[in-house]
């Protein structure tokens, strides 16, 4: 792991990466429950479990295990016991981690709690993630990527700086959570677009789900809605759609009546926690999109990171689907192999 400075002296040894991830790493402190506890009500947890986490760490570790994509991450953690655990956690996985920079702060870290049904409510303490301001060194790893993916987890000025600092025809995913007011000029750089329904209402203030939709791809080429069992809702400009088909790479911003198309999901018959899903989502749609891959999102059973799938369970998933068509799939222009 390294610190400002010395991230800043190894610009001219970068490799390229296919996806570089710039966004967030917690602690994860998971507690099961019978039920979400509702406001002043307390409930007991029947155990607790600490595991790597943050959305940027999760949608890293998913776009390694995806296979066949050199992935870095750029973030911040604490200089304690916590942070030098997340490094060798995600260097575990075959991340780069050599813009993950120590911070004076403590590792950032999300309180959970997951009840019997698989839902979940969250609450996270930046910490460390807070601080992440990107270094010249940092800037450099963004322009030699492929994909660049970020979050909202860090401050929307790194957000920016990692967009602004990526190479003419990268490809810029904004996974917008948690949700919060988005800087126009931000928008018009994204090239796709990930939240899921909550946040899809929030950000555009629309209780319709199709509204919104219609709302977000005003602003941006692709819109991709995660809705959990009712699938993902894929809302394009004309003119993306049209590239997509024609399997060519995401264009820029083209603002035209959306074409929106439901993608059903992949069903499992325990879901036992709907933990770091969405996440896994966006490091396996990044995977394929730097490849110029049909991906896909298999639903696992619990999507931590030490239990996300590799590249071989990805395959196996997505033969089960037959013809059926993903979100990555429509993306990329192409179709599943038979």
């Amino acid at each position: 792991m390294a610190d400002g400075k010395t991230a800043d002296t190894r610009e001219s040894e970068l490799p390229a990466f296919d996806v570089v991830v710039v966004g967030s790493a917690n602690v994860d402190v998971s507690a099961r429950v019978l039920h979400l506890p509702s406001p002043g009500e307390t409930v007991l947890a029947t155990s607790l479990v600490r595991s790597p986490g943050g959305k940027g760490a999760n949608q890293a570790v998913a776009a390694a295990r995806a296979g066949g994509a050199l992935v870095a991450f750029i973030g911040a953690v604490g200089a304690d016991a916590e942070g030098q655990w997340l490094s060798a956690r995600l260097a575990a996985d075959g991340v780069d981690t050599a813009m993950l920079v120590r911070s004076g702060d403590p590792t950032g870290q999300a309180l959970i709690s997951v009840a019997a049904n698989g839902e979940n409510v969250i609450v996270v303490a930046p910490g460390a993630n807070a601080t992440l301001a990107l270094t010249p060194a940092q800037k450099e790893m963004v322009a030699c990527a492929r994909v660049v993916v970020t979050q909202l987890e860090i401050p929307v000025e790194a957000v920016a700086s990692a967009s602004a600092a990526r190479a003419c025809g990268a490809e810029f995913l904004l996974n917008a959570a948690p949700a919060r007011p988005l800087p126009v000029e931000l928008l018009a750089d994204v090239d796709a677009l990930i939240v899921n329904e909550h946040e899809a209402r929030e950000i555009s203030g629309l209780p319709d789900l199709d509204a919104a939709a219609s709302y977000l791809v005003a602003h941006v080429p692709v819109a991709i809605i995660t809705r959990g069992a009712a699938g993902v809702t894929l809302a394009m400009t004309p003119r993306a759609a049209s590239l997509a088909d024609g399997g060519v790479a995401m264009p820029g911003p083209a603002r035209e009546e959306a074409c929106e198309s439901t993608v059903p999901p992949y069903l499992v018959d325990d879901v036992v926690d709907t933990t770091g899903a969405g996440d896994t989502f966006c490091g396996v749609l990044a995977a394929a999109r730097a490849q110029g891959l049909p991906g896909s999102m298999p639903c696992v059973r619990r999507p931590w990171q030490r239990r996300w799938p590799s590249r071989p369970r990805v395959r196996k998933t997505r033969s089960l689907r037959g013809s059926a068509c993903c979100t990555p799939c429509r993306l990329s222009g192409r179709r599943p192999e038979p």
